[in-house]
C-alpha cells in the first residue's frame, strides 16, 4: 500500500522540479549574458532592472552620451518594443521593435510613431541616432533580447520610455496592434524609474493575482485534496484531516481568486461573460461542498450513500469546470507561454497521478475480491 504514496510524492516532486526548471530559464538580473550576447552588449557593467511584466532592461551610458540598451522578455511570437518619448505618449515617439518571423529570422527595426493608426507607424524612420554598432536580436531559451546603441547630444537623465508587445508578428514590416503597453520615466543617470499613471499596469497586476490564485486553488490544491481522499483512505484518520484542511484552504484561495476576477471584470469593463459565469458557477459548487461537510450523515445512516454521490460528483464537476475556465482565462487574458507551460505541467502531473493511482487501486481491489485459482 506504500506504492501509491511513493508515486504521489514523486509526482509532486516532478511538478516542483518542472516549475523550477521553467523559472530557471527566465531572464533575471542575476543571469550571465556573456555566453550568448555579442560585444559590446555582453559586459557585466550594464545597469539591470525589471521594468514591466517580464520586461527586463539593461543599459549603460558612456561618457560620450552613448546609451547601450539590452531589452529582454519572455517570447513565443509577435514583437516587443522600446520607445523613446518626449512626453510619455505614443504619438511623436521613436521605437526599436524586434521579432522573430515564422522562418526563424530575427528582425529589429526603428519605427517613427507619427500617429495611432498602423499607416502612421513608419518603418526605417525616426529620430533615434543609432551608432555604427548594428542592432541585434537574439532568441535564447524562453527569452528574446533586443540590443542597440543610441547616441544623444547630451547626457541622458530623465527619459520617457514606452514598452509594448503584441502576440502577432508584423506583416511586411507593418506593425500589428499592440496587446498591452506602458509608459515609464527612467532616470538613466541613477537607474531609478517611475511608472506613469497607467490603468493597464494596475489591471495587469490584478490579472496576475487572479491567475495565480486560480491556478493555485482550483488547479492544484483542490485536485490534490481530491486525490488524497480517493487513494489514501488506508491512512485513516490522516487522510481525512489532510483532505479537510487542503480543501478548506483551496476553497478560501479560490474565493479570493473569484473576488479578484470580479474586481478585474468591473475595472476593465470587460465583456467576458462566459469566463465570469463559469467562475461563479465553480464557486457555487465549491460552496455547496463546504456546506456538505457540515451536514454529513453518519456512516450508518441510509442517507450516507446519497451524500457520497452528491459529494463526489459535485466535486468532480467543480474541478472539471475549473480546468476549463482556467484554460479560457488564458485565452481571453493573452497569457504568455510560461503561464500555459507551468499549468500544463501541473495538469499533466495531476492526470498522470490520477491514472496510475486509479490503476493501482483497481489492481489491489481485484486482488482482494477475486480468490486465487485452485490447482
Amino acid at each position: 500500500m506504500a506504492t501509491p504514496l511513493i508515486f504521489f510524492s514523486a509526482s509532486l516532486l516532478f511538478v516542483l522540479a518542472s516549475i523550477t526548471a521553467v523559472c530557471s530559464q527566465m531572464d533575471s538580473c542575476d543571469a550571465d549574458l556573456s555566453s550568448f550576447l555579442p560585444a559590446p552588449f555582453n559586459t557585466s557593467g550594464l545597469v539591470c532592472k525589471p521594468v514591466w511584466k517580464a520586461f527586463i532592461l539593461r543599459y549603460y551610458q558612456s561618457e560620450h552620451n552613448t546609451v547601450s540598451i539590452v531589452l529582454s522578455s519572455i517570447y513565443t511570437s509577435g514583437w516587443i518594443a522600446m520607445g523613446f518619448s518626449p512626453d510619455g505618449m505614443m504619438v511623436g515617439s521613436n521605437a526599436m521593435v524586434g521579432w522573430i518571423d515564422t522562418t526563424g529570422r530575427a528582425f529589429i527595426k526603428q519605427y517613427d510613431l507619427r500617429g495611432m493608426s498602423s499607416s502612421d507607424v513608419v518603418v526605417n524612420d525616426g529620430k533615434l541616432k543609432l551608432t555604427s554598432v548594428s542592432p541585434k536580436v537574439v532568441l535564447y531559451g524562453l527569452n528574446i533580447y533586443l540590443m542597440f546603441q543610441v547616441r544623444f547630444s547630451k547626457p541622458v537623465k530623465s527619459q520617457g520610455i514606452l514598452f509594448a508587445y503584441a502576440n502577432e508578428a508584423p506583416n511586411h514590416f507593418l506593425l500589428t496592434k499592440h496587446d498591452d503597453k506602458i509608459s515609464i520615466s527612467i532616470e538613466f543617470s541613477s537607474g531609478a524609474s517611475t511608472a506613469a499613471a497607467s490603468p493597464s499596469s494596475d489591471l495587469y497586476q490584478l490579472k496576475q493575482k487572479h491567475g495565480v490564485l486560480a491556478i493555485f486553488s482550483w488547479g492544484f490544491l483542490l485536485p490534490l485534496g481530491a486525490i488524497i481522499a480517493r487513494y489514501f483512505r488506508h491512512k485513516d484518520p490522516l487522510w481525512y484531516y489532510l483532505h479537510a484542511v487542503i480543501q478548506l484552504l483551496g476553497y478560501l484561495v479560490g474565493l479570493a481568486a473569484v473576488l479578484a476576477g470580479i474586481s478585474l471584470y468591473n475595472k476593465s469593463h470587460s465583456n467576458f461573460r462566459s469566463h465570469k459565469g463559469l467562475g461563479i458557477s465553480v464557486l457555487v459548487l465549491g460552496s455547496l461542498q463546504v456546506i456538505a461537510f457540515f451536514i454529513r450523515p453518519d456512516k450508518e445512516s441510509k442517507l450516507r450513500k446519497y451524500w457520497n454521490w452528491y459529494h463526489h460528483w459535485l466535486g468532480r464537476l467543480a474541478l472539471f469546470l475549473a480546468a476549463i475556465n482556467i484554460a479560457l482565462g488564458f485565452q481571453i487574458g493573452g497569457a504568455s507561454s510560461s503561464w500555459k507551460f507551468v499549468y500544463g505541467i501541473i495538469l499533466a502531473a495531476i492526470l498522470i497521478t490520477f491514472s496510475v493511482l486509479e490503476i493501482i487501486l483497481w489492481t489491489n481491489w481485484s486482488k482482494k475480491t477475486i480468490s486465487p485459482p485452485t490447482i
